[in-house]
């Protein structure tokens, strides 16, 4: 079914499809202008509840629904497909490659293996040995019980062990299987997981030839928290804290995600000044990191005037976040119904005046360092990835836009009715390191234009902060000059959710497109909840940009994607 991207729907009102079918919808629907946002599995209610309940874990494979959300940015519209129940299934990736990485994530969370699938390896875990599936074969013989279909599958011989109802031998954990190159001038180079400076951990694995990089591979997973998991069979009281952790960079841009996807549920919709210190959040947020990474990208190509500057214009931003709710990287502004901070008239003229400051210093700093000839030497033609690459590999934010993919959730998918005047995704063609730092630069502009629109908004509306009457009083820094509205009269409970809903989330945060999905049960309580950062679409683009350049270009690569570790791990 299709609906609008800011409604939540009736799961039950979802049609289900086989996989076959559900195949040829998605291939259609791409053809068409739509984009996969999230592709993942539903489990029985009674699964979720023997874990939530007395911390059974299910037996794997977990019988599952495969849900599928598209998104169609021009008409502003989601699309939600079902399958019923299964065990296994057939690869979708072969034919849409947009499904690989949400394919291998499903096949590690829930043991459902997509069948064929071409690069079946952990996302983020050290993968079970070959004894792991005999286990569960054995196990599911011994019961005896009818499961799901493995829908398209032929119908595997029993094992020996199968046989005599002896379950095999618990399995032990193995090396992560590697992609080599073989030959007689080809080596290997393994990076990380432990970096030089101080930096989250992941391993690069690079096939070489010579200096030619023929082949990388990201291993990840180092920071696995089980985040989905805690967010699921944990209180409700500690959601927002655990996303605002999610990605520490993008603290505002996932905490505006579970705030937006918990309105929608419950229908509410904040007011017009909560929706401006979100989005005067989110602006600083990106012009904070966007500074940060065009300093580092200087750094990489050894021009210093603005890998200094750059890294102290930075930190003004950061204290500029700080000063509007105590934290450098905005946590505890955000809180479902609206914010939990305020700006007096006094307060945002002086921010709107850092800010105007802070960029003209970054935009001469960045200025400077675009017309070197030195710089633009070392960032045309490097790390390129080609458009159709891009749009086959998902990929979202600063590199597709780089690469002339309109994706900015912000215009297509935007959190509000506020004007975006002077703005518009900012699209270069060449898909390289300098059209990416491009990207970065001309937005650092859009965000100022946008903090000047929504500063002066602001201090024209009466204050008063759009949130729920229940904010303790000492987490505010910056009271309001008036009592927080009250939703219909009384404190709005946001974890008393509407049963068998499922609703969508799509902010832009300054990496790309974060996006929030969740799915209840017949009671109101979560049974799925997926947290998918732009991160976990553009490391598999980053191994490719990296193809046929020399291995000494992989800082620069690396530092023009800037994609997180913990945002991919969760």
């Amino acid at each position: 079914m299709s609906f609008d991207y800011r409604e939540a729907v009736d799961l039950k009102k979802v049609t289900r499809f086989s996989v076959a079918e559900l195949r040829e919808h998605i291939r259609h629907a791409l053809a068409g202008g739509w984009r996969v946002l999230a592709f993942f599995g539903i489990p029985e209610e009674k699964t979720v509840d023997a874990q939530r309940d007395a911390g059974i874990a299910p037996t794997r494979p977990v019988p599952i629904v495969l849900c599928c959300v598209l998104a169609h940015d021009g008409i502003r519209r989601l699309m939600a497909r079902c399958t019923n129940a299964v065990t296994a299934f057939m690869s979708l990736t072969p034919d849409l490659p947009q499904m690989h990485y949400f394919e291998r994530e499903i096949y590690e969370q829930w043991g459902v293996e997509p069948v064929d699938h071409p690069w079946l390896k952990s996302v983020r875990r050290t993968p079970d040995s070959a004894e792991a599936q005999a286990r569960n074969a054995a196990t599911a013989a011994a019961d005896g019980e009818a499961s799901p279909s493995a829908e398209g599958l032929p119908t595997a011989p029993a094992t020996e062990n199968a046989a005599t109802s002896q379950p095999s031998p618990q399995p032990t954990a193995q090396p992560y299987p590697f992609y080599r190159v073989e030959g007689a001038e080809v080596h290997e180079v393994a990076v990380g997981p432990v970096h030089a400076g101080i930096i989250e951990p992941g391993h690069f694995r690079f096939q070489c030839y010579g200096e030619n990089v023929l082949h990388l591979e990201v291993a990840l997973g180092y920071q696995h928290r089980g985040l989905e998991d805690m967010l699921v069979y944990g209180p409700a009281a500690r959601r927002l804290h655990l996303l605002e952790c999610a990605a520490g960079d993008s603290t505002v841009a996932h905490a505006t995600a579970h705030c937006v996807l918990l309105e929608r549920m419950t229908g509410h919709e904040p007011g017009e000044r909560a929706q401006l210190l979100r989005r005067i959040g989110l602006e600083l947020e990106r012009l904070a990191n966007h500074t940060g990474d065009l300093g580092a990208l200087a750094g990489d190509a050894g021009f210093l005037p603005t890998s200094s500057w750059n890294g102290r214009i930075r930190g003004d931003f950061l204290n500029m976040t700080a000063s509007l709710c105590g934290n450098r990287f905005g946590r505890g502004l955000l809180r479902p119904g609206g914010v939990a901070y305020d700006l007096d008239p006094l307060e945002s003229a002086n921010l709107l005046n850092r800010a105007r400051a802070a960029w003209q210093d970054v935009r001469g700093a960045v200025d400077v360092m675009l017309e070197a000839v030195t710089v633009r030497d070392r960032l045309v033609d490097i790390g390129v990835l080609e458009t159709g690459t891009a749009r086959q590999l998902n990929t979202v934010g600063v590199p597709a836009r780089a690469c002339g993919l309109d994706v900015d959730a912000r215009f297509h998918a935007p959190l509000s009715n506020l004007p975006c005047e002077g703005c518009a995704p900012r699209l270069e063609i060449t898909g390289d390191v300098m059209a990416r730092a491009k990207v970065r630069s001309r937005e650092l502009d859009d965000s100022l234009r946008l903090l000047e629109l929504d500063l002066a908004r602001l201090s024209a509306l009466s204050a008063q902060v759009d949130a729920t009457s229940d904010a303790p009083a000492d987490h505010q820094t910056n009271p309001p000059t008036a009592a927080p509205e009250k939703i219909s009269g009384t404190p709005r409970d946001f974890t008393d959710l509407p049963p068998h809903t499922l609703a969508v989330a799509q902010v832009e945060g300054w990496r790309g497109e974060v996006c929030h999905v969740s799915v209840t049960d017949s009671q109101g309580r979560l049974l799925v909840y997926k947290a998918i950062d732009p991160s976990f679409h553009n490391w598999t683009g980053l191994a490719i940009a990296l193809r046929g350049n020399q291995i000494s270009d992989f800082p620069l690569c690396n530092k023009s994607f800037n994609l997180s570790y913990c945002g991919h791990d969760l």
